[in-house]
Order: C-alpha cells, then structure tokens, then sequence
C-alpha cells in the first residue's frame, strides 16, 4: 500500500487542474458541441438520427463548421472501424479527461495495451465466483435502504439508486473497501461536468455574460470533489485483507519497473475509470430494467419466479447467473431497447473509405448504436420490450455488430460481463423482495449525452412484497 499512498497531489494543485478543465467547458471544438442541436431537438434525439440515417444511407458525412462527423449505421460499418481497420481509429474523449484523467479509457494503441494488461485478470469469469459475495451484500444493502423508502413511501429517483448500488458493488469486489464516501454526493458532483449536451447551451451563455446554473466555479468545485475520491478509496480501512483484488493488481503494476508509465496518478485516474464508467454504465442498464419491468409487470413477476427457483431462500453464487436465462434476457433485451453508450466515437488518424464516404485524417466517426439496435431490418419490432428474443434458436439467428452496447473488437469494455452479472443478480434479488413503481409521467424522454440517460430522472417508489 505505500507504493500509492507514499505522496498524494496537494488540494491546491488538484484544484488549479480542476479549474482549468472547467474553463474549457463547452469547448467549440468537441463533437458534444457540435451535435447538441441534434441531440436537444427532441423528446428521443434518438429518432433524429434514426431519421437520418434511414433517409441518408448507413454512413452520412455532416459537416459542422470547421469539423467533419461521419455517422454510421450499418454493422458492415461498426466493423471496419472496431475490427477491420481498427488501428486507423483511435479513441475520442476530449471534454471528459477531468472526470477519467490519463486512465486506460482515453487511450490507444501500445500504451493503451500496457495500462490494460496488468487489470485484464480482474476480469476474467474465473473471478466472479470471489466477486459474487460482495455483489450481494451490497445489493442487501441497499434492499435495508429500499426498506425505509419503502416504509415511508418516498419518491425517490432510480438512476441514482442504482449508481450509488454499482459502485458500491465495486468498491466491495474489486477494491475490498466499504464506500469511503457518500456516493449520493460524488453523483450529482460529476453529473455536473458528465451531462455534456449541457456544455453548448453553458458556454453560449457565458459568452452573452449571462447568469447560468452550472458555472466554472461549480464545475471545477465538482471535479475537486471527484479528484479526492482515489485517495478516500486507497486509505479506507480494507474490509478483509483479501490478496486477488483489482486493487492488489494495481499496486503490482504501480511497483512493476518494467511498467514506468503505470504511477501513482495512472493508478489514481484507473480509479475514476472504474469509479465512474465501470458503475454508469451499469447503473443505467438496470435503472432502465427496473422501468421496463415496472410497466410490464408480467416480466417482473417471471424474473421473481425464475429466481425462487433458481436461487431459493439461500444467496446466489457465480453458478446461478447462467441458470437465470429469463432475466440475463431481460438485462440483454435492456441494453438493446437502451444501450448506455448510444454512439462509440472514433477519431481517424488516416484517409479511409467506408460506405463509399471518403474519410479525412481528423474526421469523427460516430458509431450508432441505438440505430442498429432499433433497425427493423434487424429485429421483429424493435420498439418492443421482448427479452424471448435473447433465449434459445432466436438468440442464434443476430446478425454481428448488430448489438454492440460494450463496444466490440479488442477495445470492447473490459468490464463488460461483470456488469451483466451484476444487473442480473441485482434485478433477481431487489425484484423479489420489492415492487418498484414508476411514477413520472409517461414514456420517459431520453438525454443523449455521453451515455444514454432520463431526462429527468425515473421518479419511483417502491413497495415491499409479502
């Protein structure tokens, strides 16, 4: 542990970093920028792009001032740019480094392959069996939290429920820590700088010399607050000293010579990776699994018989997520319906063709998930929530690249099928004790920003079950 604890960053430097991010909010130059027209012009910005997609073809070239965006469609076209021609495209984050820094998540090519390999065996299946216990008493966790809002019949809003969930799943499993932080506070902190459609509307405003809510000043007091979180998770009192955690991984590679450029911060910003994108990500899968089985509630009634057959009175292990075919469908058929990343952006480093569209080193290329996950020619009425859809012959038939809500090719997300096995038990569990109730007021509006969220949350209540 003194290899990452030995020298922290002083708050004053943390700070004037922080700050100096907040002053690029709203960049002209990010692609966040340039799309919130598109992205802000309805109720589901989705179907502006569908729209465009279906009357311009599976590859579009949009021309936004002095930037290029290639939007793509076709899962020949996912293909080329993650599988085919995948060292022509390298990763794009710009506008997001305050909240991941220098972490694996922003990087390409051999650098990215050197901070990856050290954290790869945390992932592997063979260590979901150590991980499930955790899992577990996390999701226990919060049933004794949903117990008192169920008690007094509170609203409350499910994204948030389910975020703070995720990431103390994390911290228990990968890190051997209780939360050492109020999770419900670094929420709504980084939400501040995450909800980049927000960015253009903030900087127009800043620009007119206008008063605005979100301000430097709270962007960058937010990203202090998020910058502290590593230290809060590396001091914390470990839970029970266990040796095969990420944690122990990454002070491996932080100790390795022969990995200079793992230090100390790499380590740190790998903890906001995961702190962050490794708990989103899973937290709106199941969010948006919990409205879906709030509004059908034969699903949710089935997920509660599969799971008292399945798992019993006594706590699920490793061994039972595959038995729960019927709800691994209905996390599946989720992520489909509401893929947390709506659109994998790359930037090319070379000319290319794709689609016939010529491609100019610099373009963005815009790899549209929701699109191909919502394409008639793909799937029997894609705007049905069908989860049968992913059990047996009919899982068999999906054309590739069709479904790509991890990504896909060798920069598919690391954490990819933990986050199923997460979801999956989570939803058995909370299902079968509770009866959640979506309350807002009818479909929920979609908030394309880096991830695919509520507009306005998915106000909830919830119910005990006898």
């Amino acid at each position: 542990m003194d290899t990452m604890t030995a020298t922290t960053p002083a708050a004053t430097a943390n700070t004037a970093a922080t700050a100096s991010h907040a002053e690029g909010l709203g960049d002209e130059s990010s692609i966040w920028f340039k799309l919130s027209p598109l992205l802000k012009s309805d109720d589901n910005p989705m179907a502006v792009l569908m729209r465009m997609s279906q009357k311009y073809g599976g590859a579009i070239s949009i021309n936004m001032g002095n930037q290029r965006i290639l939007l793509l469609s076709e899962p020949d076209n996912f293909k080329h740019v993650l599988v085919s021609n995948a060292n022509n495209y390298e990763k794009y984050f710009d506008g997001l480094r305050p909240v991941f820094g220098k972490s694996m998540i922003t990087h390409d090519g051999a650098l990215w392959q050197k901070i990856r390999m050290p954290q790869q065996p945390a992932f592997h299946p063979a260590m979901f069996d150590d991980y499930v216990p955790y899992f577990v008493q996390a999701i226990n966790e919060k049933m004794a939290r949903w117990e008192k809002l169920a008690e007094s019949g509170e609203e409350f809003e499910m994204v948030e429920q389910t975020w703070t969930l995720a990431a103390d799943m994390i911290c228990k499993a990968l890190f051997d820590r209780d939360m050492p932080f109020n999770p419900h506070f670094i929420f709504k902190c980084v939400k501040t700088y995450t909800d980049v459609t927000n960015h253009k509307s903030i900087r127009l405003k800043k620009n007119a010399d206008d008063d605005f809510e979100v301000t430097d000043a709270s962007a960058a007091k937010a990203m202090e607050t998020w910058w502290e979180v590593p230290d809060l998770v590396l001091n914390a009192e470990p839970r029970e000293h266990r040796e095969k955690t990420l944690l122990k991984m990454i002070e491996a590679a932080v100790a390795d010579e022969s990995i200079p450029e793992f230090d100390k911060q790499q380590a740190e910003d790998e903890f906001k990776q995961y702190l962050w994108a490794g708990t989103e990500t899973t937290a709106l899968t199941l969010a948006w699994a919990m409205y879906l089985t709030s509004v059908d509630p034969a699903a949710a009634d089935r997920i509660r018989r599969e799971g008292e057959e399945v798992i019993g009175d006594r706590d699920p292990t490793a061994a039972d997520y595959s038995k729960l075919v019927y709800t691994r469908a209905v996390i599946q058929e989720t992520m489909r319906l509401y893929p947390p990343i709506w659109g994998l952006i790359r930037v090319a480093v070379e000319a290319d063709e794709i689609g016939g569209k010529e491609v100019k080193p610099g373009d963005r290329v815009v790899m549209f998930a929701y699109g191909a996950h919502h394409d008639p020619r793909f799937w029997d009425e894609p705007e049905e929530f069908r989860p049968e859809r992913w059990m047996g012959d009919a899982a068999k038939k999906r054309q590739k690249y069709t479904y790509i809500p991890f990504g896909g090719g060798r920069r598919s997300c690391i954490g990819g099928a933990m986050s199923q096995v997460e979801n999956t038990l989570a939803l058995s569990i909370l299902l079968r004790r509770f009866k959640p109730e979506y309350v807002g007021e009818g479909v929920p509006s979609i908030s394309a920003t880096v991830t695919l969220t509520p507009r306005g949350g998915l106000n909830f209540k919830v119910k005990n079950l006898d």
